[in-house]
């Protein structure tokens, strides 16, 4: 099972347990392909400010889609960063879910295939913003025509299964937010549930969502930036552990809280 840590010093706890090791991280983020992202967020602008920051590992998550994605991973590699393809997919339930991936491939059929089920409504630019597709020098190589952050026709329920046929993991998005939720937008967690790792804005809040919802307490918990400026980036507080400083690590550590649930 992951464990969460705050500041952590990685320099002092590199191996932990086996021969896991500690990794900074921020699993939800937004580029400027994101109507609500900030011009600002290019992929290679994340990927900066990630190595600034010290970060080990970052995950691009726009809205329905996963397009920015190629360049974000070909930018963090080159600044020295594990990055891992991704995205914030919106239920038919208005429900946000990060679904992350260990290889680029999964991430653009992924891709495709939400493009496919989101609902057909042009995004205006003057009252939603840019939808920019870069690549890793931050070049504009097209826009997206469909509104990202409206929802598709898929349902919460469906995530899981989704995941396991693009070989993803799912990651229902910020429980303790007013909009855009699980908690929010059902009220409660459907007990057909088969999802095992979950995000929190603020961890201020877990074992009060733990009791209201004991589903909760046998979940990893994450919490991640959700960040669409720049500076919201978090700074290296958090931590997981990895058996591996990879895409596949981490990959790996996120299933593995799904595996040791089922036993």
């Amino acid at each position: 099972m992951l464990r969460l840590q705050s500041i952590v010093d990685f320099e002092k706890e590199k191996q932990v347990r086996g021969g896991w090791r500690q990794v900074t991280y921020d699993l939800h983020l937004h580029s400027c392909l994101s109507p609500c992202g900030d011009d600002e967020m290019t992929p290679a602008n994340i990927a900066g400010m990630a190595a600034v920051k010290e970060l080990n590992i970052v995950a691009l998550t726009d809205h329905n889609t996963c397009k920015n994605c190629p360049a974000f991973l070909t930018a963090a590699e080159a600044y020295g960063v594990t990055a891992l393809p991704g995205m914030e997919l919106t239920t038919s339930e208005e429900v946000h879910v990060v679904c992350l991936f260990e290889h680029l491939k999964d991430a653009m059929r992924f891709d495709t295939y939400v493009y496919e089920h989101l609902m057909n409504i042009q995004n205006d630019e003057v009252i939603f913003g840019k939808q920019l597709i870069m690549n890793e020098e931050d070049e504009v190589l097209g826009k997206v025509d469909k509104l990202l952050i409206n929802a598709t026709d898929i349902a919460f329920d469906e995530v899981y299964g989704l995941m396991e046929e693009y070989h993803g993991v799912m990651i229902p998005a910020h429980l303790d937010k007013s909009t855009t939720s699980l908690l929010s937008n059902l009220g409660f967690i459907p007990p057909e549930s088969r999802f095992y790792v979950a995000e929190l804005a603020s961890l201020k809040s877990l074992h009060k969502l733990q009791e209201m919802h004991p589903y909760l307490k046998d979940c990893t918990i994450l919490t991640n930036s959700d960040a669409h400026y720049l500076p919201d980036i978090h700074e290296p507080l958090y931590s997981m552990l990895v058996p591996e400083l990879s895409r596949a690590g981490v990959i790996a550590a996120l299933k593995t809280a799904y595996t040791d649930k089922k036993r």
